[in-house]
């Protein structure tokens, strides 16, 4: 039995407790216990005095409030205090919503319980919205380090002085001069983490990395010993426009003194075990085993995504609220499509960067299955950062199976809102069976490709994988709600793999839909084909393929491409289109 099933089958009464570390030296905002003293003693609370912990997908995590992992154990934290012993400036950079902020904040309240130095956690996006406009800019920094210090710290120094230091000292110094005196004033050596440092822009970046890097030398007795830069990118990669130089000045040099650069990962498989694990043991709510699996295909450990999964199923949806009930694989598939189609922050934010030139020049190929052409290696730094893409053994990929599905889906949003006056679902569902009718589906698409696909496929600012893109939109607005389209593409796989999952009461209907370009002779693209088809078809345990060869040779004529054959390879019939 697994541990999941026996924690499920505990008996959870009504007045279950829940341990809370506190301790009488330090107790954290966040909720971490950092008291690693005798002294220091669990508080036992009832339930009916405590709100439920719930899985975070919104914010810093809260070890009262949220089910997480612990942030220090999300990256070497030897490492991290051996730079600071060291008197290192460095960076620690990873996507969006990966728990950066959560590890930081961790960190500060760990220092400073420990007491040896004096640390500050920062966020600067509020001045993003200065642009180039270095003075509103720097005032914006200095305004939040002193609010933060005096709440955080009790320290209200830079409260007292940052207004003058700046009038006085100027933009182009006020960041330096402040830092300088705040850290003379002080004992303690001080390490000051800056968020969100990728938010600023062009010369109001440039200049807060120049007073840093020229403060460099006077640390640590007049300067903060550490200063950890956080955000999306390494500090590396930036290229930063400069409105005063007229020049593109690079991070590396405007920041030069950087020692190393740490990357925040996403989970692993047995983290989210142990996460979705803090749920049963307080609940005795069960996740399957098969859910765990497919959990970590879904996200590949994507904090944000594996918490929105979990509180979905087990806050959002009706039969998931139901303690007493399993969680299935078929509620996770439920929570995911949820998921997608409600385009959380998370998911409209990654599926926009799909416009910028330099993401396109790498999902463009995938989405086509050809090789990388005219991307640059700071296009491939520039999408893994973004966290759309990861490294395999294999070569690149897209980073998991739910932006694997977003991709296609955000990209084809327009066609799907116009195909609903003209393709209605349940015309190509058999009233008898309730089965889908793909052979009627295709040629329907068949015939709407002949009449339409040349200005269709031009309103796609993926054009390249144009007719890929179209056939999948007429797709989704069928099996749309009524079933499900996993997808399987890449670089250089020459060919896009289609599942329809669509349940009916009887059975789960699954059809293979292969796509591929005509590059070669249309026999040997058809020979190619059939075994990929079939070979997908036996490892999704499907018995009905579908072959659909795109030829965009605008030299042949509709009639030389337009045909329909069943072909038989290695004891399966597939059925093969052309268009």
């Amino acid at each position: 039995m697994s541990i999941l099933k026996q924690c499920g089958d505990r008996l959870f009464h009504q007045t279950k407790k829940r341990v809370l570390k506190t301790s009488s030296s330090w107790r954290s905002d966040l909720g971490w216990n950092f008291d690693r003293s005798e002294n220091a003693k669990p508080e036992e609370s009832s339930i009916a005095g405590i709100m439920m912990k719930f899985f975070n997908t919104a914010g810093p995590v809260n070890s009262r409030k949220h089910y997480c992992l612990q942030p220090l154990e999300r990256f070497d934290f030897t490492e991290i205090t051996s730079l600071i012993e060291q008197e290192k400036y460095f960076v620690l950079h990873a996507p969006r919503q990966t728990g950066k902020t959560s590890c930081l904040l961790a960190l500060m309240e760990r220092l400073n319980a420990e007491g040896k130095y004096k640390c500050l956690y920062i966020n600067v996006e509020a001045a993003q919205g200065a642009r180039e406009d270095v003075r509103r800019g720097v005032k914006a920094i200095l305004s939040e380090m002193a609010s933060r210090a005096h709440h955080f710290l009790d320290d209200s120094f830079l409260k007292s002085v940052w207004l003058k230091v700046l009038e006085e000292s100027g933009e182009d110094a006020g960041l330096n001069e402040a830092l300088t005196l705040w850290a003379e004033e002080n004992q303690s050596h001080i390490v000051l983490l800056i968020d969100e440092i990728d938010s600023l822009i062009g010369d109001t970046l440039i200049s807060v990395l120049r007073q840093i890097r020229s403060g460099y030398d006077k640390r640590p007795h007049a300067f903060p010993q550490t200063i950890i830069l956080c955000g999306v990118r390494d500090v590396r990669d930036y290229r930063i426009h400069s409105t005063r130089d007229k020049a593109i000045i690079t991070g590396g040099s405007a920041f030069n003194i950087k020692a190393k650069s740490l990357r925040l990962g996403n989970f692993n498989k047995e983290e989210i075990r142990t996460l979705y694990l803090q749920h049963s043991e307080e609940t005795g709510q069960v996740f399957e085993p098969d859910t765990l699996e497919l959990a970590w295909d879904m996200t590949k450990g994507q904090p944000w995504l594996v918490n929105a999964l979990a509180y979905e199923v087990c806050f959002e949806m009706k039969d998931g609220r139901n303690r007493a009930d399993h969680i299935t694989v078929e509620m996770m598939e439920t929570a995911k499509e949820n998921i997608i189609l409600r385009k959380d922050t998370h998911i409209d934010q990654l599926a926009d960067k799909l416009k910028e030139e330099r993401v396109k020049r790498i999902i463009s190929p995938m989405l086509q299955g050809i090789d990388l052409e005219v991307a640059v290696e700071d296009d491939i730094q520039y999408t893994l950062d973004l966290g759309l893409i990861r490294r395999t053994q294999v070569g690149l990929q897209i980073a998991n199976s739910i932006y694997r599905e977003v991709i296609p889906r955000y990209l084809t949003i327009i066609p799907q809102y116009n195909f609903e006056s003209r393709v209605i679902p349940s015309w190509y569902i058999n009233e008898d069976t309730g089965l889908l009718e793909m052979d009627k589906l295709l040629s329907a698409f068949q015939e709407f490709f002949r009449e339409n696909s040349e200005h269709w496929v031009e309103r796609f600012e993926y054009k390249e994988a144009g007719p890929q893109l179209l056939l999948q939109a007429f797709l989704q607005r069928i099996v749309n709600r009524s079933g499900r389209v996993e997808r399987e593409y890449g670089l250089g796989r020459m060919r896009t793999d289609l599942l329809v999952i669509r349940p009916t009461d009887t059975v789960v209907q699954k059809i293979v839909i292969e796509l591929k370009i005509l590059y070669k002779s249309l026999e040997k693209t058809i020979e190619d084909g059939l075994k990929q088809t079939v070979s997908y078809m036996d490892k999704c345990g499907s018995d009905e393929g579908h072959l659909i060869i795109f030829d965009r040779d605008v030299s042949r004529s509709w009639d030389e491409k337009i045909f329909k054959r069943k072909q038989g390879w290695n004891g399966k019939e597939v059925v093969v289109w052309g268009m």
